[in-house]
């Protein structure tokens, strides 16, 4: 079972930056995406940022782009979302995640194979 060390969420007012932190204990796949997805009350889970274990390519969702970064550390086996200009509509669980490349943009987040604990983050003034 992977185990993934998650940190990083809180609260912050319109328009603030945060950053998520996730360390997975292992990987299971030769060729895999991580990421996160987000969950908010009421709604479904939505994808929301993926870099791949190879070439480091990146996807985001349309509702984070141009203000969400994601990025890698090889050395320190972790990776990072930087969040900026953050809304309330962005307030969720944000739970970090491996599964099949492409994972984050597919129906159901078909392909998503593990996933942490989640940290909250809440967006309000």
């Amino acid at each position: 079972q992977v185990q993934f060390v998650e940190s990083g969420g809180g609260l912050v007012q319109p328009g603030g930056s945060l950053r998520l932190s996730c360390t997975p204990s292992e990987f299971t796949r030769d060729s895999y995406d991580i990421g996160w997805f987000r969950q908010a009350p009421g709604k479904e889970r939505e994808g929301v940022s993926c870099i791949n274990s190879g070439d480091g390519s990146t996807a985001y969702a349309d509702s984070v782009k141009g203000r969400f970064t994601i990025s890698r550390d090889i050395a320190k086996n972790t990776v990072y979302l930087q969040m900026n200009q953050l809304k309330p509509e962005d307030t969720a669980i944000y739970y970090c995640a491996t599964g099949e490349p492409g994972w984050t943009q597919r129906p159901e987040l078909r392909g998503v194979d593990y996933w942490g604990e989640g940290t909250l983050v809440t967006v309000s003034s």
